[in-house]
């Protein structure tokens, strides 16, 4: 039975979904804004078509599956699930406003387990009995190494492009690299869709497990998927132009060329990633994928004081929202006794 805390849970984890859109929708458009290639609107749209477009190619949900185990079954409740949320969407919130391109997919996992490390506490265990190990250190692992993929990926692929493009004209080269970059974007979203919105069906599936209206291993009820790809592309219809500022020219000046080399980079990244199961932040591939053109310019276009301030948003994600997250358990746990039976 949906009860009015899951129903609640429910909401607030379709609300980060869209959240997550237009707090992420920078990455899929701020090379191709910043190009000029589409405008600003005509970006969101055509990004936004691709975030849904996966929900079709993506079925086997093996990042979804991955979320959902990174908090031991046993130390999984409503509140925690709320507690994980609430941290997610103020962490989410708080960097959109700032311009700040965090992780949406990191302050999620970092709120999940905060919640659930503060359960264990509150239950006498030990507060890392309440985390699968295995699953929170790959994402931690990808942390460095998503961003350091596409920027090594991007540099080859530039290297590529360039050499089959050495004999064009200038003017003729730059009109064929901005057609590719409508190709290069749309695959940069599809991929982000097909990685992001699967976070939320993972926690809404958990949800669901832990309400008792499915068991552990039952099949997801199509809604769930449907839902989050439909949330995560409204999303990214109402944008987040201050985090398309930073990424589209704050780091280094992006033209056609580079676009083109950046999304691709960083739709080849994600779909891998996605292929092994692996959660990756869209945020820290697509950054790596723009530093790994700018090196091949020269060292000096890569704005390194807006990288290291990003590095630190990132370093900082998960562990701020595990304590956001704990805190916000610890009140509704002391102030709401019998919300759970709610």
């Amino acid at each position: 039975m949906l009860t009015p805390l899951l129903i609640v849970v429910i909401v607030l984890a379709i609300g980060f979904d869209y959240i997550n859109g237009f707090h992420d929708a920078a990455n899929s458009i701020a090379t191709v804004v910043s190009t000029k290639v589409l405008t600003p609107f005509q970006a969101v749209l055509w990004a936004a078509l691709f975030n849904f477009a996966a929900y079709f190619y993506f079925t086997d949900h093996k990042v979804a599956n991955t979320i959902a185990k990174t908090v031991v079954e046993n130390f999984i409740t409503l509140e925690v699930i709320l507690a994980g949320l609430l941290a997610a969407i103020t962490w989410n919130l708080f960097t959109w406003w700032y311009g700040i391109p965090s992780s949406s997919s990191h302050t999620l996992v970092g709120g999940f387990a905060g919640a659930g490390m503060a359960k264990a506490g509150s239950l006498g265990f030990g507060v890392l009995s309440a985390i699968n190990l295995a699953p929170i250190l790959k994402i931690i692992a990808f942390i460095v190494l998503a961003p350091v993929i596409g920027m090594f990926i991007s540099v080859i692929i530039s290297i590529i492009l360039l050499h089959l493009s050495k004999n064009a004209r200038p003017s003729v080269a730059e009109k064929w690299f901005k057609k590719l970059q409508l190709i290069s974007s749309a695959a940069l979203s599809f991929t982000h869709g097909g990685n992001d919105a699967q976070k939320v069906m993972g926690i809404i599936y958990v949800a669901m497990v832990a309400a008792k209206v499915l068991k552990t291993g039952d099949t997801m009820p199509e809604w769930i998927p449907f839902t989050c790809y439909a949330a995560i592309s409204l999303g990214t219809m109402s944008g987040g132009w201050k985090i398309v500022k930073t990424m589209g020219s704050k780091i280094t000046k992006v033209n056609a060329f580079e676009g083109v080399a950046a999304e691709t980079a960083g739709a080849v990244t994600l779909g891998i990633t996605e292929h092994f199961g692996i959660p990756v932040s869209t945020t820290h591939t697509i950054t790596g994928s723009i530093v790994g053109v700018g090196l091949l310019k020269r060292v000096s276009a890569v704005r390194w004081g807006v990288t290291v301030s990003l590095l630190w948003a990132w370093v900082l994600t998960i562990p701020v929202s595990a304590l956001l997250a704990a805190i916000i358990f610890k009140v509704v746990d002391v102030c709401f006794p019998g919300l759970g039976a709610v």
